[in-house]
Order: structure tokens, then C-alpha cells, then sequence
């Protein structure tokens, strides 16, 4: 038997028309948000940099509204196996998918199959930390010896065309693009050893098994072990913490900027109260230092709101949309 209640709403639900009806059923999902577990949904590996940062989301999610949450790991395919998946997931804002900038950017402009789109497949919820990459090589690799600036690493690349190595974190991520870039600016070729992850590619790099990489800023301790030597950032800036170390623009090579971020969003119609639900919990990490700290050695923090940071997401995918087509990039 229902309560009065009950009956009062189940009648007025079947009197509804079926769109007035998806959008009260909406409201009141949001009402009750959240209510059970939240699934954190990261297309790489544990211990990447994009699984580092779902995991600080994570937490301060679990923290900040009272539900369980979890991380899980779909790696593969240069997170395409764990974007389609969310891309799947019902629009409850109970999957959050965190990924980093290859895979809603570049992914389905490069790639001649894949079975989601950013813009119809996804909302954006908030970009997490943004980063440029480091060019770095290993001193202690022999095949490398005397590459001290970026001119030498030119000059020995094209002493030895196809013989130095890249390592990345796949096939078609934002490190294999911008080599790719780098090869036809600098009028070099060298050769790519994807790994499955850019800390495996990092663990190559100090194991002298490849020559050169597009790294993060996790490298920054080898870096300041000497472990590691950097011969230039692509971004606008130098990195704060590597100061000594030149842009590529500032080294002769002008409007060659190579980005990343990391960052997370949900389905597709997930309703708007629940989006900033979930925003204002992860935009409170500002106030954990804790949580901020392990941020920061992922990159600049920046929090981006939905609205900013889907407007970041359509200029980007339309800049890289024009290196990808000057350059004459596809992958199948």
C-alpha cells in the first residue's frame, strides 16, 4: 500500500507528459545527490599522473559530501578505453571521468575510429592542473653524450637521422603529437617507443633505454638530481621551479607552444545542480594543503569552473585542430 503521499506522486508522475517527466525525475535525482557510491573513471594506469589526481578528486569528493567514492582504471589505447566507458555511463553524476587534455582535444581528430565525441558525449566539470612539458635527456646515456642544449640535441638528430628514440605514453597523446611537431619544425627524424604510461616512459629515460622526452613536472626531482637533464619547456613561460631553463620560442623556434591539462568531466545531460555540486566539493580543495600540495607537483592548480573550462576545451580543440591538419597527422 502506498502512503498519501506516495500516491499523490505517483499519480501526478503519470499525468505528466514524457518530457516534463524526465525533467522532474531530473530535479529530484538532484535533490537526493548524492546517495551512494561516485566512481572516479581515469583511462590510465594507477600511479600516472592522471590516476594522481583523480585520487586527490576523489577524496576531497568523499570529504565534502559524505558518499564513498572510487577510483577506477580503464587503461588503454591512450585512454580511449576509459573515456568511451564513461562516455556510456548514465548522465546521475555518479561516474566523473578524469582524463587529461589528449584525450577530449586530440583523440577523435586524430584518430580515423573512435566511438565518442567530447562535445556531444561530455560536459566539463573542472580542469584540475595545467602544465607545459620539459625536453629532457639522460647525461648518462652514452648515445647522447655532449647533448648539452637544445642546438645540440638538433645537431646530433640530424647527424643520425632515425636513430635517437622519444618515449611517451602511447600512440596519439599530447607528448606523441608534440614530438611529431618538434621533428618538422627542428627538420629532424627521430623514432617513437611508446610506453604505457609517461612514468614508464619517465623509468626508460634514467634506464638509458630511449634518448629523449616530452616529461612532466614529476621530473623535477630527477632533474634537480641531475639524474636528468633539461634543454627546454614548451610553454610560453619557463617553469617557476626550473628557471635557468629556456622556452622553445626563446631558443629560435617562435609560436611553438605545447600544452597539457588534467581534468575532469561528466555524461552528457548530468543536471546542472549536480555539476555544481560537485565543482564547489572539488574547488574546496584550495583549503586542504595537503590536498594542494600533491596538485601542485602535477602542475599549475587552476579549478576551472564548467563554463571556463568548456570554453577552454572548444579553443583548444580548434588550435590543435589546425597543427593536427598543417602538420598532416593521423593515426589508425
Amino acid at each position: 500500500m502506498y502512503s498519501r503521499p506516495q500516491r499523490i506522486r505517483r499519480r501526478l508522475l503519470q499525468a505528466l507528459p514524457a518530457v516534463a517527466l524526465g525533467t522532474l525525475s531530473q530535479t529530484l535525482s538532484a535533490q537526493s545527490y548524492p546517495n551512494k557510491t561516485i566512481r572516479f573513471l581515469v583511462g590510465f594506469p594507477a600511479g600516472s599522473t592522471t590516476d594522481a589526481v583523480a585520487r586527490v578528486l576523489a577524496e576531497q569528493v568523499r570529504n565534502k559530501l559524505g558518499q564513498p567514492t572510487i577510483v577506477e582504471n580503464r587503461a588503454g589505447a591512450n585512454g580511449v578505453l576509459g573515456v568511451s566507458e564513461a562516455a556510456r555511463a548514465p548522465a546521475d553524476g555518479y561516474t566523473v571521468l578524469v582524463t587529461n587534455s589528449s584525450s577530449i582535444t586530440l583523440n577523435h581528430q586524430v584518430y580515423k575510429k573512435i566511438s565518442y565525441l567530447p562535445e556531444r558525449d561530455f560536459t566539463a566539470l573542472t580542469m584540475a592542473t595545467s602544465a607545459s612539458f620539459v625536453l629532457t635527456v639522460n647525461p648518462g646515456n652514452e648515445r647522447i653524450a655532449g647533448v648539452n642544449t637544445l642546438a645540440d640535441m638538433i645537431s646530433l638528430a640530424k647527424a643520425k637521422p632515425g636513430q635517437l628514440t622519444y618515449g611517451t605514453a602511447g600512440v596519439g597523446n599530447l607528448a606523441h603529437l608534440g614530438f611529431e611537431i618538434l621533428n618538422n619544425r627542428f627538420g629532424i627524424k627521430t623514432n617513437h617507443v611508446p610506453y604505457k604510461s609517461s612514468n614508464l616512459a619517465q623509468l626508460g629515460m634514467l634506464a638509458k633505454e630511449i634518448d629523449l622526452q616530452l616529461d612532466t613536472p614529476t621530473a623535477l626531482p630527477h632533474l634537480k638530481a641531475g639524474k636528468l637533464r633539461a634543454l627546454a619547456v614548451t610553454g610560453a613561460k619557463r617553469w617557476l621551479d626550473l628557471p635557468e631553463v629556456p622556452t622553445i620560442a626563446e631558443l629560435g623556434f617562435p609560436n611553438l607552444e605545447i600544452t597539457y591539462w588534467l581534468g575532469a568531466l561528466v555524461p552528457a545531460q548530468t543536471p546542472p545542480a549536480i555539476i555544481q555540486t560537485l565543482y564547489e566539493a572539488i574547488r574546496a580543495v584550495r583549503d586542504d594543503p595537503n590536498a594542494m600540495k600533491q596538485l601542485q607537483i602535477q602542475g599549475n592548480v587552476e579549478l576551472l569552473g564548467p563554463q571556463d573550462f568548456s570554453a577552454r576545451i572548444r579553443t583548444e580543440t580548434a588550435a590543435w585542430g589546425q597543427v593536427i591538419r598543417r602538420e598532416k597527422i593521423e593515426l589508425d
